[in-house]
């Protein structure tokens, strides 16, 4: 399998050691997708303020969860999906719920289900989705906005489910409780 250099402050591009620095204040460490990315300045960047807008999203704390591990899984990424789960675990949000994703399983509720249906629509179908699609989705409680943010949680996940597959990624110490392999 592939695997990508997984840099430290010491051996990181000058460029890229403020944003490392910046991940170990955030995270307590420096999380190894982190350390991948400070290859190239501009996409650990790039990811990092993805990171940031998608959290100020109209979507709830349960919301992200749901866009962020339904495209996880549907990418198939071996540490996206335990440290989303981790992640959803500081967020507060229901363990039951992080099952349910962890498993494709149905949501539990209608709305949960809509926004993860219409979220594999866009992920499956590059974007390509009908009215009655939409229309489902609005009846659901959502709006064109959620659509768009939908499209601002997968632009972030590609970059990080992508760079982890062909990094092979090692999952860090703090997400391996919560290890994950696609069924």
């Amino acid at each position: 399998m592939t695997s990508l250099t997984v840099h430290t402050l010491d051996s990181a591009p000058e460029a890229s050691k403020p944003l490392l620095e910046d991940s170990i204040k955030a995270f307590g460490m420096l999380p190894n997708l982190h350390g991948i990315m400070a290859a190239s300045p501009q996409v650990l960047e790039g990811y990092k303020v993805l990171h940031d807008l998608f959290q100020k999203t109209d979507f709830t704390a349960e919301e992200l969860t749901v866009v962020w591990q339904t495209i996880n899984v549907e990418h198939g990424c071996h540490y996206c999906v335990p440290a989303h789960t981790a992640i959803a675990h500081s967020m507060k949000v229901d363990a039951a719920l992080t099952e349910a994703l962890r498993n494709a399983e149905p949501m539990p509720t209608p709305k949960l289900q809509a926004l993860q249906d219409m979220t594999l629509l866009i992920t499956r179908n590059r974007g390509v989705v009908s009215d009655a699609d939409l229309d489902a989705f609005y009846s659901a409680g959502y709006t064109e906005r959620h659509v768009q943010e939908i499209i601002l949680g997968l632009a972030q996940k590609v970059m990080s489910n992508y760079i982890n597959h062909i990094g092979n990624t090692p999952v860090d110490a703090p997400f391996a409780k919560f290890d994950w392999t696609k069924k």
